[in-house]
């Protein structure tokens, strides 16, 4: 028997179907091991040793001892786990871990192949090789860096940066990027300018025309600065006449794009079909698995000889002979660290220009195109430049317009761009020298000059590409990491920083400059491929590495928690304390101002859940906000102070700015009542003071159980109550606003939604039928997390297991599992319960069940 070993069970069962009955196609699930998360998993100490274990998790244990016991009966292992740097370390993992159980078989081989088709398979069987070491001991270097760096670098922020979580090689540099935009976003100032736009129309049709000269002076984009200046140049072309000077075309010719690279492909999918990066992983893995496409996983921009030849057939039999070039295209890649060893990403059949459902289809039509296009014809194009003046020379508008002459390669597809500028794409009539279109309007709009935009996932993706840092596979991760730790929030697509985010990017600025430079990083990425060519070893990478960062981090670590909040002060005082336009120090604290105290100013401290700003006069002032807004979440402390007094208890009423942001407070001491100032409130005065410090609202007696029902706002924002049961409202106003009507409805429908008489939940995917019981095989969601079902038996998904990656192969083998354990089903006889001992019966009596702690109760829940 020979035992071929790839990553997934979808993989599997497909390449044993090609490969016939001599041979066994085991899945490794991924990695089946990794450093143990704890300190010591690699000793710089010991020549950078590195302890490795296999996943806890009861599946993958199971699937390790599965490959084992197969490779012991087996005469030969071939390692066929993915083309690349991750590939190649499963395949040594897997191998290793065998030798250490002495289930090694005596001849071991590697293949590997671009795409899951019988041919290319069936190929890479008869060309086997030996494990690549340098791609191996890359990925040792990389591993064992992230590591060094992470467990190094976390305690530190934990000890000195409250509130912090972690920081990562890679991600901290993409961070840093999305701060620093934020940064140029907020010291940006908007400028003013006009422009001046003619509507004529000449020959029946209208076209727009914009003034460019105006008094002899060529105009620049910010030329007409003001109002009145831009009003006068608008008198001037309504009163001028203006006729047709110069006509100028150019032909213009644009080529296509290569075929899609990882980065690339997650770039234009974000475009065009607003998928995340991790997201579009996702479906090309299914894609690649399903032997549609090539390997997903690559920086090559070229296809292979055949694809090209398969191609080109293709386009010759779709299109006119006017649509395929002479020879074929070639492509070479311009992005930092690329490695070209891998095919771009392509379909493996260009005659099927459909494949997969929903999403799936929609990204296979999308690399379908992309790779159709990479080798058709140039598009043709013509543009055409109109000078239009009037009689004195002194003013002269200019319309532009462009024309597809010849589509070539736009007849399939046409390449996304994150900034697009239209002003060239309209048409226009056709025009001489000495033709007067006719004026039918003229407009000066106002503009001000935009600040740079926040990144999308496809611009990040390609700024961090063009900076060579970090691999394009890990760039869904990275991201979802960034996410996952709450350092960034995705709004309209588009990152914006949080707060612990920007304090996490300032220290790592202040305290580890060079670590989070965008150029070491890259270097890095530099010295890893060096390794992975075999030109040096990755030991010495690490000690060179090593000797520089641990005595930075110690020196760090050494440090006071105040010293560090001390330094973070000065370094973002121009963020935390900006000028203020009364002309006073920007750090002095409104509450003291206020009060009358002297002494107060304002400066960055460090709490239990993060850091804040506070007055040096605390506990006597008490003025605090939050880290990253000047006022208290974007809250003017300026509005701090008395607002008036309730006007039934005559209480006095204040407005005071938190570390959570602005609240009123009635009272002092322990007695005080206070509540949060809802963001949805613009017109926040004394009355809704009063409403909110009143709350709860009694809206009356329910009319069926005769108990109250109240509104309220809680932790997760305002909502109803009665007897025990809650129902969201929508917005802080439902909470003064909502009749009985409306909340017996509402309570209702909250019952009706918890309660069994809810809809049946839909399945998140469904997979197929199962070989044996014939049921429909659906992964749902569950009361106590997902699981896949074949309407007979219930199997649990595994935590470290995405339920939409759960493939068909995966699903049954959970429900087979599942099924061989589970008890006998009702409606079979019983066997007699065995009697107890009446000694024990007795004690049973005596003893009344014990209720479980609560840490027990959330250890089992968990």
């Amino acid at each position: 028997m020979q035992l071929v070993i790839v990553e997934s069970p979808a993989k599997a069962k497909t390449i044993e179907k090609y490969l016939g009955k001599d041979f066994k196609v085991l899945a490794s699930y991924g990695h089946v091991r990794d450093l143990p998360p704890k300190d010591g998993s690699v000793r710089p100490d010991e020549d950078f040793a590195m302890d490795w274990e296999v996943y806890a998790d009861k599946r993958n244990r199971e699937q390790v001892k599965a490959i084992a016991d197969a490779a012991k009966k087996a005469d030969r292992l071939v390692l066929a786990t993915d083309p690349d740097r991750e590939g190649e370390a499963i395949s040594w993992h897997v191998m290793d871990v065998l030798k250490k159980r002495r289930a090694l078989p005596a001849k071991v081989e590697r293949v590997t192949f671009n795409s899951i088709t019988k041919q290319a398979v069936t190929d890479a069987m008869k060309t086997p090789r030996e494990l690549d070491q340098p791609l191996i001991d890359a990925y040792l270097g990389r591993r064992a860096l992230d590591y060094l760096f992470g467990f190094t670098l976390s305690p530190v922020l934990w000890r000195k940066l409250p509130g912090a979580k972690s920081a990562g090689r890679v991600q901290s540099v993409a961070l840093r990027l999305i701060v620093s935009r934020e940064r140029e976003i907020e010291a940006f100032r908007a400028d003013e300018y006009w422009s001046v736009i003619a509507r004529l129309e000449y020959d029946s049709t209208q076209f727009d025309a914009r003034l460019v000269k105006y008094k002899g002076e060529k105009l620049e984009k910010l030329s007409l600065g003001a109002e009145a200046v831009a009003m006068e140049a608008k008198a001037a072309v309504e009163n001028g006449r203006f006729t047709v000077e110069d006509v100028e075309t150019k032909p213009l010719k644009r080529n296509p794009a290569p075929p899609f690279t990882t980065s690339t492909l997650q770039q234009e999918a974000a475009r065009k079909l607003g998928f995340s990066a991790s997201h579009t992983m996702r479906l090309a893995q299914n894609l690649y698995e399903a032997g549609a496409i090539t390997y997903m996983r690559t920086d090559g921009v070229q296809m292979d000889g055949s694809a090209i030849a398969a191609c080109r057939q293709a386009i010759g039999e779709r299109y006119e002979s006017a649509y395929l070039p002479e020879k074929p295209r070639h492509y070479s890649t311009k992005a930092k660290n690329a490695q070209e060893a891998h095919e771009a990403i392509r379909p493996t059949d260009f005659a099927r220009d459909r494949a997969g459902a929903g999403d799936e289809a929609k990204l296979y039509s999308l690399i379908w195109k992309r790779a159709m296009a990479s080798q058709m014809a140039t598009a043709q194009l013509e543009r055409t430049t109109v000078t239009l003046r009037e009689p004195t020379g002194q003013h002269e508008l200019r319309a532009t317009g462009q024309v597809v002459v010849f589509p070539g390669y736009f007849a399939v597809y046409q390449e996304g761009f994150d900034d697009k500028d239209d002003d060239e794409d309209g048409l226009l009539p056709l025009l001489r020298k000495g033709d007067a279109p006719a004026r039918r309007s003229v407009e000066a709009n106002q503009h001000f000059t935009q600040p740079p935009p926040r990144f999308s996932e496809a611009s990040l993706v390609k700024r961090l590409e063009e900076l060579g840092i970090g691999r394009p596979s890990t760039y869904a991760s990275t991201i979802q990491t960034l996410r996952d730790r709450d350092y960034v929030r995705m709004e309209k697509n588009r990152f914006f920083a949080e707060e612990s985010g920007r304090l996490l990017t300032a220290f790592l600025e202040r305290f580890f400059p060079t670590y989070v430079a965008y150029d070491f990083t890259a270097g890095m990425e530099d010295e890893l491929d060096v390794v992975s060519d075999g030109r040096e070893d990755y030991k010495a990478l690490l000690a060179k590495f090593w000797a520089d960062f641990k005595p930075k981090a110690d020196e760090v670590m050494e440090k006071l928690p105040s010293e560090v909040t001390e330094v973070l002060d000065e370094y973002l005082s121009d963020f935390l304390f900006p000028p203020r336009e009364d002309g006073k120090d920007p750090r002095a604290c409104p509450l003291c101002e206020q009060e009358g105290r002297d002494g107060g100013r304002l400066s960055l401290r460090g709490g239990r859940f993060g850091a804040f700003v506070a007055c040096r006069n605390y506990p006597e002032c008490k003025y605090t906000r939050r880290f990253a807004q000047p006022g208290a979440d974007g809250a003017d402390p300026s509005e701090d102070g008395l607002m008036g007094t309730h006007p039934e208890t005559g209480e006095e009423i204040h407005r005071r700015s938190g570390r959570f942001g602005p609240y009123v407070q009635m009272g002092e001491g322990k007695e005080a009542k206070r509540a949060s100032i809802p963001r949805d409130l613009d017109d926040f005065d004394l009355e809704w003071a009063v409403k909110l410090l009143d709350l709860p609202r009694i809206i009356g007696a329910h009319p069926e159980t005769g108990k109250e029902i109240e509104a309220a706002i809680g932790r997760y924002g305002p909502y109803l109550r009665h007897d025990g049961k809650y129902a969201k409202l929508s917005s802080t106003r439902d909470v003064f606003e909502t009749g009985m009507n409306a909340a017996v409805a509402l309570l209702a429908e909250a019952a009706n939604r918890k309660g069994g008489s809810r809809g049946k939940a839909e399945p998140i995917k469904v997979l197929g039928e199962h070989p044996t019981s014939g049921g429909e095989i659906k992964v749902m969601p569950g009361r106590y997390g997902p699981y896949v079902t074949d309407g007979t038996t219930n199997a649990t998904i595994p935590k470290d297991v995405k339920p939409e990656d759960v493939e068909l192969a995966q699903a049954i083998e959970l429900i087979d599992a599942r099924a061989a354990k589970a008890p006998a089903k009702k409606g079979r006889k019983k066997a007699p319960a065995k009697k107890k001992a009446p000694a024990k019966k007795a004690a049973a009596k005596k003893a009344p069940a014990r209720k479980p702690s609560k840490k027990s109760a959330q250890e089992a829940a968990e």
